[in-house]
């Protein structure tokens, strides 16, 4: 149960931010003494600065659960509020003196801009964070003398600055009080962080420099020395900005397919999780295909994705026609309804000359949330072809569908299950598990091929384990499927 508690009062994700890089794990101390009150936060603000957060509550259990909670609370609001960092500790130095189980905790504040380096800190009884440099030295940052939360100290600030590829690493006290540890603990602290971030200690190519940091320096030091407290980095390196992505896109179905494939390297290189990947290629194929399927003009659709100071993906989809009604009869019409859904924000906006309609939609990183070292992902495999596959079956039509459903291969998919139920009048059971995009075009598909066998009196029965990309949608759109 503190465990879970633990979990359930950290971040759920930390944010993608254009020009940094930021990662985060926090190991749960060992089964004597479980959870602690280490917690850690990323809060990205409006003008683009990013407040990064490390602090220690002191003792372990619910107790410590519960306040860390609390503080950690305040200090979101009011770094979100625009607060400088002495000005949020202050605020948490005010709820300390009220709560008795928050005293002395300890906290480290750091205030970044991504765009220049300039780095505003303040260490109120916390290690002082290290810098790794984008040349491979280290350094610790002055402490700014200021005391634990509800101790009676001010609290002062520094500045330093982080040249283009430097790490700054933040840090609880347990990775240096760790039992095996010996007095060099900080040394060590430094050249495994360093190893970790040029790729030199354990081999995880896919990995950013902030996450090996973050993973590996734990995973690395605690094997060699154990540990009794909980254990929290938060890392963020300076990179360059990725550009914007800009498609022009023929009137052509076709073309979706490519689109997706360069929108999802484009979401890759700047840093999105594979969720919000999943989410942004359903939400602007919708559009480019409403776009392509509805525009009067045969000019080529735009397509336009930028990542915001704050966290967000912005896209505009623009066509240069008037609205008409295909001259075929559509299969899909639910694809602005199922974009509402997936993103945060949807906006179109008709005018004489065509249609933007623009979405809006936040990224966030997963942090690594450990009771023990995870083992290493496996790669997936590239996603298939769209293929219908038939599958034993007694008295009724079995088949596996895998690959993406899409505006062009929706039409073969109706063909195919529609051929092997005898045009719906034998009962079908349609496994999606291997479906890797189904959009809206898919999805009517399938709405057609249910009603096509609910008016023959023929069952069809959806299977789409939990956590697929055809699970997700099904439950959105409201398709019966069965796990």
């Amino acid at each position: 149960m503190i465990t879970e508690l633990q979990r359930e009062l950290l971040p759920p994700g930390l944010p993608v931010l254009p020009g940094l890089q930021v990662a985060a794990s926090y190991l749960l101390a060992d089964e004597d003494t479980e959870a602690g009150g280490d917690w850690f936060d990323a809060v990205a603000r409006p003008d683009g600065r990013v407040a990064l957060v490390v602090g220690d509550v002191v003792g372990h259990g619910i107790t410590a659960s519960g306040v860390m909670g609390q503080l950690r609370a305040v200090l979101q609001e009011r770094l979100d509020a625009g607060a400088t960092p002495a000005e949020a500790l202050a605020a948490a130095d005010r709820f300390a003196g009220r709560m008795r189980t928050a005293h002395a905790t300890t906290v480290c504040v750091a205030d970044l801009d991504p765009g220049n380096g300039e780095l505003t800190y303040c260490t109120a009884g916390h290690p002082p964070p290290l810098v790794v440099g984008a040349d491979g030295s280290t350094r610790f940052l002055a402490g700014t003398g200021g005391g634990p939360l509800g101790t009676g100290s001010a609290f002062l600030v520094r500045q330093d600055r982080l040249e283009p590829g430097d790490l700054l690493l933040l840090y609880s006290d347990g990775i240096l009080e760790r039992p095996l540890a010996g007095s060099a603990a900080a040394e060590e602290l430094a050249r495994v962080a360093a190893d970790a971030a040029a790729g030199r200690a354990l081999h995880d190519p896919a990995s950013t420099a902030a996450e090996r940091v973050c993973a590996q320096t734990i995973e690395l030091l605690v094997r060699a020395g154990g540990h009794a407290d909980d254990i929290t980095l938060l890392a963020a390196q300076r990179i360059d900005v990725v550009p914007d992505m800009v498609l022009d896109l023929p009137a052509d179905p076709a073309t979706l397919r490519g689109a997706r494939a360069r929108l999802g390297a484009w979401l890759s290189e700047i840093g999105a999780a594979e969720h919000d990947v999943f989410v942004l290629q359903h939400a602007l194929g919708e559009l480019a295909t409403n776009a392509i399927e509805h525009s009067s003009s045969t000019t080529p659709i735009g397509v336009r994705t930028w990542l915001t100071p704050a966290g967000r993906v912005e896209a505009t989809v623009t066509d240069h026609g008037g609205w008409r009604t295909p001259e075929r009869e559509p299969i899909r019409g639910r694809g602005l309804a199922l974009t509402a859904q997936l993103v945060e924000s949807l906006h179109v906006e008709p005018g004489a000359h065509g249609t933007v309609a623009t979405i809006r939609y936040p990224l966030s990183r997963p942090a690594r949330l450990l009771a023990s070292f995870d083992d290493a992902p496996t790669p997936s495999a590239p996603p298939p072809d769209m293929s219908v596959t038939e599958l034993p079956g007694d008295n009724e039509a079995q088949v596996a569908v895998a690959g993406p459903i899409d505006a062009t291969t929706a039409p073969l998919m109706h063909v195919e299950l529609l051929r092997r139920s005898r045009g719906g009048t034998v009962p079908m059971t349609a496994d999606l598990t291997g479906v890797t995009h189904l959009a809206s075009a898919g999805v009517s598909a399938l709405y057609q091929i249910a009603e096509r066998h609910h008016d023959q009196k023929a069952t069809l029965t959806l299977i789409a384990s939990p956590g697929s990309p055809a699970r997700q949608i099904l439950d959105l759109v409201g398709l019966p499927v069965t796990p």
